[in-house]
C-alpha cells in the first residue's frame, strides 16, 4: 500500500474538521433550540458580551463581521431577528451615518448567561480532549 501523499494528509485533516466543525454546530443548535437560539444567534450574544461588557455598552456591527462566519447580509438578519426578540437594540452610528451600533438588551444578557453552560458544555464534549 502506498504511502499518504502530504496533500492527501492534509485533505483529510481538512475533511476531520469541516465534520468536526458541522456537528458541533448540529450539537449547538440542538442544546439552544428549547431556548429559541442557534448557534449564530448564540455567537453574536457570545460577541456582544465580550466587546460589550458592561450594561447599556455597544459595539458596532461591522466588528461583528469578521467575526462570525456569515455574510453581512445574513448577519444583519440575524441581528434583525434577535432585535424583533428584545434581545438587541440597534441604533445609527451619529459619526458615521452607515455604521450601526448594536448593543445587548437585559433580556438578551440573561438569556446569554442562561445558555452560556449549554454551549460550553458541548464544546467541552466535542472538542475536549479525548
Amino acid at each position: 500500500m502506498a504511502a499518504k501523499t502530504a496533500g492527501a494528509r492534509l485533505e483529510e485533516r481538512w475533511r476531520e474538521i469541516l465534520t468536526v466543525h458541522a456537528r458541533t454546530m448540529c450539537e449547538i443548535d440542538r442544546v439552544l433550540h428549547p431556548h429559541g437560539l442557534g448557534a449564530s444567534d448564540f455567537e453574536v450574544l457570545d460577541i456582544l458580551v465580550a466587546e460589550a461588557p458592561q450594561e447599556g455598552s455597544q459595539c458596532r456591527v461591522q466588528n461583528l463581521v469578521g467575526r462570525v462566519h456569515l455574510s453581512q447580509s445574513a448577519l444583519s438578519r440575524l441581528i434583525a431577528r434577535l432585535e424583533k426578540d428584545g434581545l438587541v437594540e440597534r441604533s445609527m452610528c451619529a459619526e458615521d451615518r452607515r455604521g450601526v451600533w448594536v448593543a445587548l438588551t437585559r433580556r438578551g444578557r440573561e438569556l446569554h448567561a442562561q445558555v452560556l453552560p449549554l454551549q460550553r458544555s458541548v464544546l467541552a464534549r466535542m472538542l475536549g480532549d479525548r
